[in-house]
């Protein structure tokens, strides 16, 4: 058997019509990686591996798959093919499949599949995709409090192969509602003639459908749990969101920042059409072009104190550049904690006055290092004395901005990862040639 699969390997066992190898592979090692390489499949390549994989098997790689991938790869089978593999698929991952079809397609599958299961799917596919009903599996196990631990094991026996999660078992009461939580080491430490209500922990953290998927995320990562449950506002479990989809959310709300930190939309990637990448891209370019504007005039409103000092024109860079990328620091703290905990200028006034102090610290020490090598280069102490003061002034600026932008961004609504960068360095860079040249003009005299 092949320890790793690799585009040619996978191209080989195709053209061998080897499917033997590609079913031990995935059962000794792992679906992804054929889910991953089959990317780089052509579309006969790409049917021909459909063809040979067993249905069992090719769930294992629809619910591994990318959301493109996985509809390149229902495009290359019949509807009828799709209702036999969703027979081994959860039905969070079917949804998912059906929620990004064509109309068309949807429909007919929906029509194909039993009542039962088409009721689910339907469920599932009314809330949004970003939610916690959006990503929850309806594979749990759910025990009657009134059960003794012995009659709960011989239902956990009769279940666990279709639940997602056997580890976590969710207690109800009599109206189906939550009402405790137990795992089986309890069941397993406690006695047969035990009723479950005594054995579980009341209490249980849980969220509700409409809750956006990251909340979700945010209690799984703090309470340490490999599931949490999804309940209606009667406290009846709908479903679960088990631990691999927190995951998923996790990286997909970190990729979202780190793209939108840099004003990219999550929507683009490098599939993504000309016009389509305009869409995304232009409107912040085009903000930022205003900005850029608002520092402009600050230094046209200083064109004659740069006209009689020539040298201000090479040095005043350095202060608004090295005031954007302290900003960008504070800001980077900021937007991190402020997508786990709400962050007020109360709670974190300590935080605050720490970013000023270190605006002061770090702007005095490259301050005098940049005044140092100044002096010597222009054979002018002045102007070094006034980078040393503007280099302090533009960072505890940074400081204040980076701090205070992302969080009034928060207040407001905004999403402080895609919209905090463009007013942090507008500040910076206003501020920062406000008060090199401002300086400058104060200590003209000297500076000719």
């Amino acid at each position: 058997m092949i320890d790793k699969m690799t585009l040619a390997e996978l191209k080989r066992i195709i053209n061998d019509s080897e499917a033997a190898e590609l079913h031990e592979y995935i059962e000794e090692v792992n679906a992804i990686d054929i889910a991953v390489i089959s990317e780089d499949l052509d579309d006969r390549e790409l049917w021909r591996l459909c063809q040979l994989l067993q249905d069992d098997d090719l769930a294992k790689v629809l619910e591994q798959a990318s959301d493109i991938q996985r509809t390149r790869i229902a495009e290359n089978i019949t509807n009828d093919e799709l209702i036999e593999v969703f027979g081994y698929m959860q039905k969070d991952d079917i949804a998912d499949l059906i929620g990004d079809m064509k109309y068309v397609q949807k429909k007919a599958l929906l029509n194909q599949m039993m009542e039962d299961d088409r009721k689910i799917i339907r469920t599932l596919l009314n809330y949004p995709e970003d939610s916690a009903g959006g990503i929850m599996t309806t594979a749990y196990i759910a025990l009657d409090e009134k059960l003794t631990v012995e009659q709960g094991m011989r239902r956990i026996r009769q279940i666990a192969n279709k639940s997602e999660v056997i580890e976590t078992i969710y207690i109800v009461d009599h109206s189906q509602s939550l009402v405790g939580v137990a795992n089986l080491r309890d069941f397993l430490t406690a006695k047969k003639d035990d009723l479950l209500k005594d054995i579980m922990k009341v209490n249980p953290i849980y969220v509700h459908p409409e809750d956006d998927q990251e909340y979700a995320a945010k209690l799984v990562s703090k309470y340490d749990l490999n599931a949490i449950p999804v309940v209606n506002n009667r406290g009846s479990i709908l479903g679960i969101i088990t631990v691999d989809d927190i995951i998923d959310v996790i990286v997909q709300e970190y990729n979202e920042d780190i793209l939108e930190l840099g004003g990219v939309s999550s929507e683009e990637n490098l599939n993504t059409t000309l016009w389509d990448s305009i869409r995304l891209r232009l409107p912040w370019l085009l903000v930022n072009l205003l900005t850029a504007f608002v520092a402009s005039m600050t230094v046209k409103a200083f064109e004659g104190t740069i006209a009689k000092v020539v040298a201000l024109s090479a040095t005043m860079t350095i202060v608004t550049g090295m005031g954007g990328n302290a900003g960008s620091q504070t800001q980077s703290i900021l937007v991190r904690q402020l997508s786990q905990d709400d962050v007020s200028l109360r709670k974190y006034a300590k935080s605050f006055i720490k970013e000023i102090m270190l605006g002061v610290v770090d702007g005095a020490i490259n301050g005098l290092i940049t005044g140092i090598i100044v002096s010597v280069i222009y054979h002018n102490v002045y102007l070094g004395l006034i980078i040393f003061i503007a280099m302090i002034g533009n960072l505890v600026v940074a400081g204040v901005f980076g701090f205070l932008v992302p969080v009034a961004l928060k207040r407001l609504g905004a999403d402080p990862a895609v919209s905090s960068s463009i007013f942090i360095t507008t500040a910076t860079d206003v501020l920062g040639f406000f008060i090199f040249l401002g300086l400058a003009q104060l200590f003209l005299p000297l500076l000719m």
